[in-house]
């Protein structure tokens, strides 16, 4: 939860270690899988993320350093525009800073709601809490194959009012506790975001989701689609980089 920013944290953040066989589980016990999975303490994470426009479609390049769930700094590699643009995520604060501009911005109120550098995902999806278990109750809705995998099917409701979806619905790996695909709704029952992985790898002992398609249903286009290049787990992570002093380094 990938994308963690990391971006792609946050879209691709679903990882898991040695497979499990089926077992009988309540909707809470599987939920609890899928948040332990989520959050596998430090990385490093080098990642792609484009943005598929009604007309042209665009890649950024970005490398994200993240510690838990509520520490993620991400630094743009590519293309030049956005290059050096950096984003520091300290539990519920976020800044950027834009080198063009040589100016660090709060990320707060309304502006939670705008798009991130035109994609579908805006930046309270990226505030998001990984652990889907804090903030939501979930029931077993059925089993589903989805991409050629036995899935759980869970309903989660929200159990706080500070959340972005009222209503989610998950496909959930029944082996590897990953999600592999997501709706997620307002409270009026609307269909806002989707989610979509299209891709899982193995890096050491865990499954990472690496390809997914993020799309915002009340936008034109075919959405946003993350790729993760290379990530590397219990990663020693350089001094200070949570520091909001290195948005300017």
């Amino acid at each position: 939860m990938m994308p963690n920013l990391g971006i792609i944290l946050f879209i691709l953040g679903f990882c898991s270690a040695a497979p499990a066989g089926a077992q009988t589980l309540s909707a809470d016990e599987i939920l609890d899988r899928v948040d332990r999975n989520a959050v596998p303490g430090s990385k490093i994470i080098v990642s792609e993320m484009t943005i598929h426009g009604r007309r042209a479609s665009r890649t950024i390049k970005a490398k994200s350093w993240v510690e838990g769930d509520d520490k993620a700094f991400t630094e743009y590699l590519s293309p030049p525009r956005e290059k050096g643009v950096k984003m520091l995520k300290l539990g519920d604060r976020l800044w950027t800073y834009s080198p063009a501009t040589d100016r660090t911005i709060s990320i707060s109120g309304h502006m939670l709601r705008q798009s991130v550098m035109g994609s579908d995902l805006s930046y309270e999806d990226m505030m998001e809490n990984n652990r889907l278990r804090d903030a939501y109750t979930a029931v077993t809705a059925g089993e589903e194959t989805c991409e050629g995998r036995s899935c759980w099917v869970l309903e989660l409701t929200a159990s706080k009012d500070d959340v972005a979806y009222h209503r989610r619905k998950v496909w959930v790996d029944r082996e590897r506790f990953l999600v592999l695909r997501e709706e997620r709704f307002a409270r009026g029952g609307r269909l806002l975001k989707t989610l979509e992985v299209r891709e899982v790898r193995r890096f050491g002992g865990r499954w990472v989701s690496t390809h997914a398609v993020f799309k915002d249903a009340l936008k034109a286009g075919e959405g946003t689609e993350f790729k993760i290049e290379s990530v590397e787990f219990d990663a020693a992570l350089p001094p200070g980089i949570f520091d909001k002093s290195s948005l300017k380094k």
